[in-house]
């Protein structure tokens, strides 16, 4: 376990090893953008019991410590993924919810100028771009879509 890179991670955070913790985090290196019931679902598949609260804490500290990122998407329970320490934004479909990063679209961070920074120092940019992916695009060919948000 101690030469499990996750493991090192945690420690260099000052952030104490459990099985639980280093579970969420497995979970979410292979499920980025799930939500704390799919990783709950995926923890309990993989080490068995944990609750739905320990999952939130846990989510929470490592949000607190940065070693994981929380999105909320409006309409959307919120999100978890590993990848942080950088200003990237996300693609959402409006329909099945499937989400990818989305590196800068141009610029440097905070990759989006404000018209009228109303004196702050800006130093992140979230942006969420919002469509329909290629398999829901075909799935709803012909019907309305959903109204923008």
């Amino acid at each position: 376990m101690a030469n499990d890179p996750i493991d090192q991670l945690l420690r260099d955070h000052k952030v104490q090893v459990t099985a639980q913790r280093l579970a969420i985090m497995n979970a979410l290196a292979s499920y980025p953008h799930a939500t704390a019931d799919e990783l709950t679902e995926e923890v309990r598949r993989t080490i068995g019991t944990i609750s739905r609260q320990a999952v939130y804490d846990t989510l929470a500290l490592l949000v607190d410590k940065n070693l994981v990122r929380r999105i909320q998407p409006s309409g959307s329970a919120a999100r978890y993924e590993d990848r942080v320490g950088d200003n990237h934004h996300h693609l959402i479909c409006r329909n099945c919810a499937m989400t990818f990063d989305i590196d800068c679209a141009v610029g440097k961070v905070p990759c989006l100028t404000a018209s009228d920074d109303h004196g702050f120092q800006i130093d992140e940019a979230e942006v969420i771009y919002w469509g329909y992916c290629p398999a829901c695009v075909d799935t709803l060919a012909g019907q309305t879509p959903a109204p923008i948000k």
